[in-house]
């Protein structure tokens, strides 16, 4: 498995200089850091829950390992089902057995995790079999602290693409947003990848206090290729926020296949950390809050935006 280390606001890395080289001389330079670090994972899981886990904590030993404090996991982390029959029959509860291995390993390797997309059962489960998109955090201590239903639903019918996918068919849209949850890293404001699209959301969260947007995802390579890159950016930009995507990479199934190019941008827009799209691995980032604080400073958008009246006034 590939290990991707960048490290944040550092110009890209050179084509000409091999990965594991880059990787070290890179891990020296941020060894005396006073940053905290993130660590930003890409997966290409399948319907196969523990061989999922398995890779999964293979990334997260390797970002404690390199001195992350909070760890990024992809939408849909625990599996991806062929059919909804399977999709639904594989979901658990926050009480299941897949969330009790994740906080008991939060606990042992004393980092935090951001899981994005884990398929939840409703309240309602027995009568409805339908279930949550949830975006769950849990402290390095193993509790869960926040959680997050995803509440825009990726209904979409793209013909010319390939692309065919009906997520109310079996999920219930999350009733609310959530407050941002304070981190090691900074404050995360919660999302759940086609929530990306939607920009009032991401402003919600940064007029909440949100320093960091997060966009765990399974962009279809379709979408992904046109659109993935460019409205991370313009999320970060529009808000001057740190964003934080995490990602799913490379065929599922014979029928479903995702983006990968798990992304990190600063507050200006400037991409620091793309683990490409050919296989699973993890990128580090250090976070500089003070660069929020600049970044606003010198192009105040908050004290320039007019009141709510003011843009439903047409």
């Amino acid at each position: 498995m590939l290990f991707f280390v960048f490290r944040l606001l550092r110009p890209s890395v050179e084509k000409s200089v091999p990965l594991s080289v880059w990787t070290i001389k890179l891990q020296n330079r941020m060894s005396s850091s006073r940053h905290p670090r993130a660590a930003l994972c890409q997966l290409s899981v399948t319907a196969d829950k523990r061989a999922n886990l398995c890779a999964a904590q293979a990334l997260l030993e390797e970002a404690k390992r390199r001195g992350a404090s909070v760890a990024f996991l992809p939408e849909a982390f625990d599996y991806i089902g062929s059919s909804r029959e399977e999709t639904l029959g594989l979901s658990e509860t926050l009480a299941g057995e897949t969330m009790t291995q994740y906080t008991q390993m939060a606990r042992k390797l004393d980092i935090w995790l951001s899981l994005g997309g884990f398929h939840e059962r409703g309240c309602d489960w027995e009568s409805e079999q339908r279930i949550y998109n949830s975006h769950i955090v849990i402290n390095n201590q193993g509790e869960i602290v926040s959680t997050y239903r995803k509440c825009h639903l990726f209904d979409v019918e793209l013909p010319e693409k390939g692309v065919l996918l009906n997520e109310s068919a079996f999920t219930i849209p999350g009733p609310s947003l959530v407050a941002p949850v304070q981190t090691p890293v900074g404050q995360l404001g919660l999302g759940v990848c086609y929530d990306l699209r939607f920009p009032e959301f991401s402003l919600a969260l940064q007029k909440s206090g949100a320093d960091i947007l997060t966009f765990p995802s399974a962009f279809t390579e379709a979408t992904g290729a046109a659109h993935w890159e460019v409205l991370l950016r313009a999320r970060a930009i529009d808000n001057q926020c740190y964003v934080l995507a995490a990602a799913q990479v490379g065929r599922h199934h014979d029928r479903r296949s995702s983006y990968g190019h798990a992304l990190a941008v600063d507050p200006w827009g400037v991409v620091m950390a793309d683990c490409g799209g050919e296989r699973a691995g993890v990128a580090l980032v250090e976070v500089d809050l003070d660069k929020i604080r600049s970044v606003r400073g010198n192009m105040p958008l908050r004290k320039h935006r007019r009141d709510a009246t003011f843009y439903t006034s047409l």
